[in-house]
Parts: structure tokens; sequence; C-alpha cells
């Protein structure tokens, strides 16, 4: 035991931060994130300092990890994602994010002289991305729903069919949860002949349950991704923020290098990586299985369905994609977006209904949008 400790100051300050924490969780809708987990049986694992530096499927010098579990999470996620057993590979990373700049830098690998296509919807990390990877790219705009406009991205391929083409494909949108079918993208790659191409699917969101509803979206490796990101703790749900890629191991093998001094192989965006979350994940998959997963998928669309009716019982031209968890509507007042902390955008604003968001909860928001009584427009 340290002879060190806190003040009674300090005591009370992580205590107000506690006390914050739980308000704050119990009052948010807006955001993609699940809070519905219990990772008690996992906390003696935070006494140890475990690290899962280098390439998971690789063994390391450094042995307080779990790399183990985390290539069986890397293999979940590969075969719900109808990868080649033969030919896939992955991490488990930080978060979204940090497997979007993998795909990416794995495509301008393959591809040096690759144009990069997305979305006006596109998350804002990737444009951060693509300039700390010095990749050309060209913004596509998109249909009213927040899918990517299939003939503007045509249109603009054939003007530049002289470069190979890179593909960042969402699979949900931050705002509408809208999804680019990877199906269509590839038709359009076959039509206009374009030999030499990646596509990256930013699943952050609809990635890690698309693969468990029907109809099944064209988001995965049997539709024609060479790699796919999601985000763990939305879906799946984790004390810390993280995510796995998934990629084709061939062309992991174009970037990756020996480095002797931890024994493993630099294939990773970070060196050394956290070794709980992948113990997070793990538990979860293991725990629920496929059909408490799609259980789990169920639960979210419904609720999104009754949030949609509901929105709709009071007046509001509220609307979803179709198989999205994503409720949009006209932004309310302030002071109820700042409770349930809504993000908001061009005057709409949204309710994601993770796994943990409850009926009784869309009712509550309900009444207080009604006790409000301000005069709704539709935005334009």
């Amino acid at each position: 035991m340290s002879k060190y400790s806190l003040s009674t100051n300090e005591e009370q300050v992580l205590a107000r931060l506690l006390e914050e924490v739980k308000l704050n969780t119990r009052y948010f809708m807006g955001y993609p994130v699940s809070k519905d987990f219990s990772y008690t049986e996992l906390m003696p694992f935070m006494e140890y300092p475990m690290n899962n530096l280098g390439d998971p499927f690789v063994p390391s010098t450094y042995a307080v990890g779990s790399r183990e579990i985390e290539k069986e999470v890397v293999r979940f996620f590969a075969e719900l994602f109808r990868a080649q057993a033969d030919d896939c590979w992955g991490y488990v990373t930080n978060g979204g994010s940090e497997g979007n700049l993998y795909g990416l830098y794995l495509a301008r690998e393959l591809h040096p002289k690759g144009m990069v296509y997305y979305s006006e919807a596109t998350h804002y990390s990737v444009q951060k991305n693509l300039h700390l990877l010095n990749m050309s790219n060209i913004v596509i705009s998109t249909q009213h729903n927040g899918e990517i406009d299939y003939e503007d991205l045509e249109n603009t391929i054939r003007m530049n069919r002289h470069m190979p083409v890179i593909i960042m494909a969402n699979i949900g949108t931050t705002m509408t949860e809208a999804r680019d079918d990877i199906s269509k993208i590839r038709q359009i790659l076959k039509k206009l002949a374009i030999k030499h191409y990646y596509i990256h699917a930013d699943g952050a969101l609809s990635g890690s349950y698309s693969a468990l509803i029907e109809p099944r979206p064209a988001f995965d490796f049997a539709d024609g991704a060479d790699s796919i990101a999601i985000s763990g703790h939305k879906f799946i749900g984790s004390p810390i923020p993280c995510g796995v890629v998934v990629v084709k191991k061939s062309n992991r093998d174009r970037i990756a290098r020996s480095v002797a001094y931890i024994g493993s192989m630099d294939t990773t965006i970070s060196g050394s990586r956290n070794g709980h979350s992948p113990l997070f994940l793990w538990y979860t998959i293991k725990k629920l299985g496929i059909k408490g997963l799609k259980e789990r998928a169920s639960h979210c669309l419904e609720v999104a369905a009754y949030a949609e009716q509901q929105l709709k019982a009071i007046g509001l031209p509220a609307w979803r994609n179709a198989n999205s968890i994503t409720v949009n509507f006209p932004e309310p007042d302030i002071k109820i977006r700042q409770k349930w902390q809504l993000a908001a955008e061009n005057s709409w604003s949204h309710i994601i209904c993770m796994p943990n968001v409850n009926k009784n909860q869309i009712d509550e928001l309900i009444a207080e949008i009604t006790a409000v009584k301000k005069p709704f427009l539709a935005p334009v």
C-alpha cells in the first residue's frame, strides 16, 4: 500500500465527477454508445499493465496481454463479415477512426496514385485521415437520406478513370445512419472497366449489427469490401472506446515489417495497444453469442420503430432509413437537446436507439417535447 494518498478535497473532486457521469449517462440518446454492460468479472484484469503491442497474430517478448483473446475477436468479426478464412487479418483498435485510417493506409500503399471518393455525409475524421496520409480525394454528393449519390459517383470516376479508385463507403452515416451499397459501387466500377480499386467500409455504427439483420445490407467482403472498420463501444458496449479492423492478409503483408525490440511485426497504426479492450469485446461476444446479438439488434430496431411512430403521433415529420436504429426529426428546444445530449445539424436532430434505450425513455422524451408546446416546422 502506498504511503501517499489523495486529499479530502481531491476525493471530493472524484466523487462529484462520478455523480456527474452517472447523471449524464442516464440522459443521452443522441450518440451511438451502449451503456448496458457490466464487466465486473473482468475487474481483476485492471490490476495489470496489459499491452498487446505489435501484431496480435505474431508472438511478442512482452507477455502481459490478451493476444489470444484478441485473435478470437478478430476471427469472430472476420467470419461475421464473410472474409476468406485463409486471407484475413485484423486487430482491436482504439476506435472506428483508427480503423478507417488503417484501411486508407493499406489502400494508399496498394495504389499510391489512387483517388479517394467519399460522400459529403462521411464522418469528419476521414478528412483528417486523408490529410495525414496526403491522399488525393473528391467529395461526392449525397441523396436526401444521406446515402451516396451513385450517379454523381459514376460521373466523377468517369472523369478520372485513368486513376486507381479508392472508395470510402459509409455503413451508417453519422446523422442519418445511411448505408452506401457496396454491390452498387462494384457495378459502377465494372461498368467503367476500373481494374485497380480498393473499397473500405466505415461500419463504425451499423457494421457491427448489419450482418445480423434481414435483408442483409451489401457491405462486407462477400459484397466487395477490401477492409471493414467498426467501433466496439457502440453496439457491443465498452467502458473504453475501441474498435476492430478486418482486412485482407495479402494486403496487410504489403506493409508488414519485423521489429526485433518487441519480437513481433509492425503491422498496426499504434505500437502499444491496450490489452483490456479485447477482453470486453470477447466477454460480450461469448456471453451473448450470435443468437443474443441478433436479439440485441432486434430490440434496437423495435425501439427505433416505436420512437419514429411516437414522434409522428405528436406531429413531427420523423423518419429513418430502412432497418436503421437512428430516428431523425426536427431539432427540439435547446434545453431538451442539452439534457438528452442530442446532436443537431441543419435544424435536424436524431435519437440513436442503442441496446440500452427503451420505450419508457422514448415516452419521457416525447412528453418533454410536447410540454414545450413549440410549433415545429419541418426543416427544408
